[in-house]
């Protein structure tokens, strides 16, 4: 159940491009999503954002106690006044005007009935009863959802000027959920990047993540998930401890942006249709837990909750409407998320002049998923970024590596005891030393080299966008990094929200070429691109020929359902004549990759 109007929403993007999203477009019925990771960046935007519009500020030092959970805390509550200013100003705008009033109803979906009543308010005549209708619509203004997101999986811990590591609770995960815990915010959180029980089981601590008596929950749980077995443990693990998952949002493993969680050859089409087929067992499965511990609790479960049920959305390089009809239509889903065609949209994201037109520019050889980030996850990446020239001129100096201001990714204990950053430059000196000693081929060791001196301050970087374009810091000081999707490549200008929003749902003309394959065939592309490259750093162990062979198995299944997928009538703007020709070019191309890999395999056999 949605208490918001529009079929989609903006997820996040990096640490800075959706930093202030909400504030541009929240006001306007739309909801989007801000990353928690970086609450030193959050802390700048607050001051900025406060003189701007006139609110108290006071600085929360990056040492203060319990530090970064109050700034992230201080941060959403800014947003949230900024959203009810705007909200209050636009509540009191005219109609038939040509301001951000008209606006917010002018972007609402063509067969929306607050949509139709305010076309019939614009055909009516001065009188009581355009005056009546007119006090009706404001009425039902609201705004877009504030929601924030944690990668579950970026926790790291602390330690004292001893070296002795501090209280678990003060983790970037729990820190980063207590500050939205703390917050006056009636919003979503989005956990992704897997589950970290110790996180879920914080969650417990904070009662607005349960119902309230009137059946109402403040603080919403959204998860992204890969599959339906994981959405399945989640729930249930959450469900025992009597919270509700509100959303279950899918994401294509590679056709995304930012950092790509590739799934073993399991497509997009068969995630969703497994989801069809099995979403009632989600409500079945998890209400009697949720119920249970309400009871164990002493807490009553309002009977208004008893057949609510969790929302099913999806995203993940989605182009037209004719693809968002699809996934709704074909397959149940209740919205769907856009998250990469808005990096061209100023009006919705933070991004600085030299970035946006790198995005404007790229083609397809200028997107790819590489080995750039500090987690050792594929990163979505654009080419000729600042971030990738400063990275690249550091390595040509014999001078690698990031001062690692913010630690937020440090993962690493190959030389240290406490955690380092592969991105630092104490770690790339270490290893680069390492290299150095080790009987190797030279040519082995350059690759080596590469594969450690491309690791770039992911933490640093995807905030920098959003800093230049405040003006808050200069671009010759502050390298952007950017994760777009490949879907960028098929939107090739600077658009108005409205443009976007409109070619969301499918009104007027599209803003990508017709000769656009389909998002279906662009997985499958990229999921072969992917196997290859699996097979090229492979150690050819049973356990990865396993893996390999399941991997074919569920690209082949998955390849079979977008063909059966292909023979149904396209809607407007679907390019399912693209599915059946890539079909056959992938499929041969993934035999012939297996093919050859099956040759290595008995080559090592048989020496």
């Amino acid at each position: 159940m949605k208490n918001y109007y529009h079929e989609f929403h903006i997820p996040v993007m990096g640490t800075g491009h959706s930093v202030d999203t909400p504030i541009r477009v929240a006001c306007l019925g739309i909801t989007s999503v801000i990353s928690l990771v970086d609450d030193l960046l959050l802390e700048k935007i607050r001051k900025y954002y406060s003189e701007k519009f006139s609110l108290p500020y006071c600085r929360i030092p990056a040492n203060e106690n319990n530090g970064r959970a109050k700034r992230i805390t201080a941060y959403l509550d800014t947003v949230q006044k900024i959203v009810y200013i705007k909200m209050d100003r636009i509540k009191k705008e005219p109609f038939f005007k040509n301001n951000e009033k008209n606006k917010y109803f002018d972007l609402l979906p063509e067969e929306f009935p607050l949509k139709k009543a305010y076309k019939k308010l614009l055909n009516m005549k001065d009188g009581s009863k355009s005056s009546t209708l007119e006090k009706e619509l404001t009425s039902k203004i609201r705004p877009g959802s504030i929601d924030v997101n944690i990668m579950v999986k970026v926790d790291r811990t602390h330690y004292d000027s001893d070296g002795e590591l501090l209280s678990d609770e003060l983790s970037d995960a729990k820190t980063g959920l207590r500050g939205y815990a703390e917050s006056s915010l009636q919003s979503g959180i989005v956990f992704s990047a897997g589950i970290n029980q110790r996180l879920f089981n914080y969650m417990t601590r904070f009662k607005d993540f349960y119902r309230d008596t009137t059946g109402q929950i403040k603080k919403k749980i959204i998860l992204k998930v890969s599959d339906f077995r994981s959405a399945l443990i989640q729930g249930k693990f959450l469900a025992k401890r009597g919270l509700e998952v509100h959303e279950f949002r899918i994401e294509s493993g590679l056709n995304c942006g930012g950092h790509a969680f590739a799934s073993n050859g399991i497509l997009l089409p068969t995630v969703l249709k497994e989801f069809k087929e099995k979403r009632e067992k989600l409500a079945s499965e998890f209400l009697p837990l949720i119920k249970k511990y309400y009871k164990k609790m002493g807490w009553q479960y309002a009977e208004s909750a008893q057949n609510d049920s969790s929302l099913v959305t999806v995203q993940g390089g989605i182009g037209n409407n004719g693809e968002v009809r699809r996934l709704k239509e074909d397959f149940g889903m209740d919205l769907t998320g856009w998250g990469t065609p808005f990096l061209l949209v100023p009006e919705t994201t933070c991004i600085d002049k030299t970035t946006l037109e790198l995005l404007r520019k790229a083609e397809g050889k200028d997107l790819y998923l590489s080995d750039v980030s500090p987690i050792g996850v594929p990163f979505n990446n654009l080419r000729n970024t600042g971030s990738e020239i400063w990275t690249n001129k550091k390595a040509a100096k014999d001078n690698p590596g990031s001062a690692c201001p913010k630690k937020f990714l440090i993962s690493n204990t190959e030389f240290t005891k406490q955690p380092i950053c592969l991105a630092s430059k104490q770690y790339q000196e270490m290893k680069l030393e390492k290299i150095k000693r080790q009987m190797l081929p030279e040519p082995e060791k350059e690759k080596y080299k590469k594969n450690i001196v491309q690791k770039t301050c992911l933490c640093d970087h995807l905030g920098n966008g959003a800093l230049i374009n405040l003006g808050i810091s200069k671009e010759e000081n502050s390298p952007q990094s950017i994760c777009p999707g490949p879907n960028i490549a098929w939107f090739n200008k600077i658009y108005t929200l409205k443009e976007m929003v409109d070619h969301i749902y499918g009104i007027g003309h599209s803003l990508v070429s017709s000769e656009r394959p389909h998002m279906f065939a662009r997985e499958i592309e990229m999921y072969v691109d992917y196997f290859e490259k699996q097979v090229k750093i492979g150690d050819c162990s049973l356990r990865e020929v396993k893996t390999l062979k399941e991997f074919k198995r569920n690209l082949e299944k998955g390849m079979d359902l977008c063909l059966s997928i292909a023979q149904k009538q396209p809607f407007k703007g679907e390019n399912l004549a693209s599915i059946p020709p890539c079909v056959e070019k992938q499929k041969k191309r993934l035999n012939s990759i297996y093919s050859d890999f099956e040759k290595t395999i008995k080559g090592l056999e048989n020496k």
